[in-house]
């Protein structure tokens, strides 16, 4: 074979190898490229469902916070009318203020905390006995610790 011959073998050879590494390297490149896109993909999900948890999360706790004052404001003033029934004073002020607590504990919820609140304010517009009311406030109590502790209708 003349040296023309060669010459011809050897280049055509050399770009034959070089398309066909090209090939190779595209291919691999383009999976390398499918592979990050779908790490980057996955990557994202993950954020994102981590900013969805810390918001339910975040909510979660001003729900709670919330609950939680709103038991307390309706505690505070069935104390104040059981506070009046122990000294004598039937007509206080407190009434008004309880009936509003109520309403905000029935609104707040949930439906066992509501109920035990509206039994313990049926027990202070009764004649009921100092400890039937201490029972009516524990049974409220009981139920809101409870409301609090499983936040789980939040």
């Amino acid at each position: 074979m003349s040296e023309w011959g060669v010459a011809l073998v050897t280049a055509c050879s050399t770009l034959a190898g070089g398309v066909i590494t090209g090939w190779f390297a595209r291919s691999a490149g383009h999976r390398q490229a499918t592979a990050a896109r779908h790490a980057g993909d996955r990557q994202a999900d993950a954020l994102l469902e981590t900013v969805r948890m810390t918001l339910q999360e975040q909510r979660t706790v001003r729900v709670l916070d919330q609950r939680r004052q709103t038991y307390v404001q309706f505690l505070e003033a069935a104390e104040a009318v059981i506070l009046s029934r122990r000294t004598g004073d039937r007509a206080g002020p407190d009434r008004p203020a309880l009936q509003r607590a109520l309403g905000t504990v029935v609104l707040e919820g949930p439906d066992a905390v509501g109920q035990a609140a509206r039994e313990l304010v049926d027990a202070l517009k009764g004649s009921r006995s100092l400890d039937d009311l201490q029972t009516a406030r524990s049974a409220f109590v009981t139920a809101a610790r409870e409301a609090l502790a499983d936040p789980g209708d939040v």
